[in-house]
C-alpha cells in the first residue's frame, strides 16, 4: 500500500492509502483504503444501478490515471462509493476528455466507520497500449461542510491538478 498525500494539510488520524497490480490477465487491479477518525465525510450513497456518471470528481471520488510508454495520451477513471464510474481518454495533457466507452468496472466499497475500502478492475482492453504503465492515484474527498481536499502521490504544481503526466509516478510493467 501506498500513502497519498493530501494538497493542504490534514487532522494526523486521516490517511489514504492506494495500491496498484497488473494482473495475469493485464487487468488493473486497484484498492483505496480511507481512515478519518475526526474529519466527518459525505460518502455518496449505493446507486440504484452501477453506471457511467460525469462530474463525479465534485464530491468523494477514487481516481486512477493510466499513461502508457512513450505517449502524452493517458486514460482518467473515477469511482463513486456509489458504485458509479466514468472512464475519459485525453490525446494530451487535458485535451479532448472523450467518454472511453467500458463495461461496469464492478466497483466494491465498504464503509465500517472509520473506515472506507473502495476496490475495482479494469480491464486490460480499456488501458492505453504499452509494456509499461505510469499511474497517477488520486482522490478527491468531501468533509460534511462542503470543502473538498485533494489527494494523490504527489503534487507536483501550485495548485491540485491530477492530469499532469509528472504525477504519474508509479510505474507497472506488463
Amino acid at each position: 500500500m501506498i500513502a497519498l498525500r493530501s494538497f493542504a494539510p490534514t487532522p494526523p488520524d486521516m490517511t489514504l492509502t492506494a495500491d496498484a497490480r497488473l494482473l495475469a490477465d493485464g487487468a488493473l487491479a486497484l484498492h483505496y483504503a480511507l481512515r478519518s477518525d475526526s474529519v466527518p465525510l459525505i460518502i455518496p450513497e449505493a446507486a440504484p444501478s452501477a453506471s457511467p456518471v460525469n462530474g463525479l470528481w465534485q464530491h468523494t471520488c477514487f481516481e486512477v490515471f493510466v499513461q502508457g510508454e512513450d505517449a502524452p495520451g493517458y486514460a482518467e477513471f473515477n469511482f463513486s462509493p456509489s458504485s458509479q464510474w466514468a472512464a475519459y481518454r485525453f490525446a494530451a495533457y487535458r485535451e479532448g476528455g472523450v467518454a472511453l466507452a467500458m463495461t461496469d468496472p464492478g466497483v466494491d466499497c465498504r464503509v465500517d466507520h472509520p473506515r472506507l475500502t473502495l476496490d475495482v478492475t479494469l480491464a486490460a482492453a480499456v488501458l492505453p497500449p504499452g509494456s509499461r504503465l505510469r499511474i497517477g492515484l488520486t482522490a478527491v474527498l468531501e468533509a460534511d461542510d462542503g470543502n473538498l481536499s485533494y489527494w494523490a502521490l504527489t503534487h507536483t504544481g501550485e495548485r491540485p491538478d491530477f492530469h499532469r503526466a509528472d504525477a504519474f509516478i508509479l510505474e507497472l510493467t506488463r
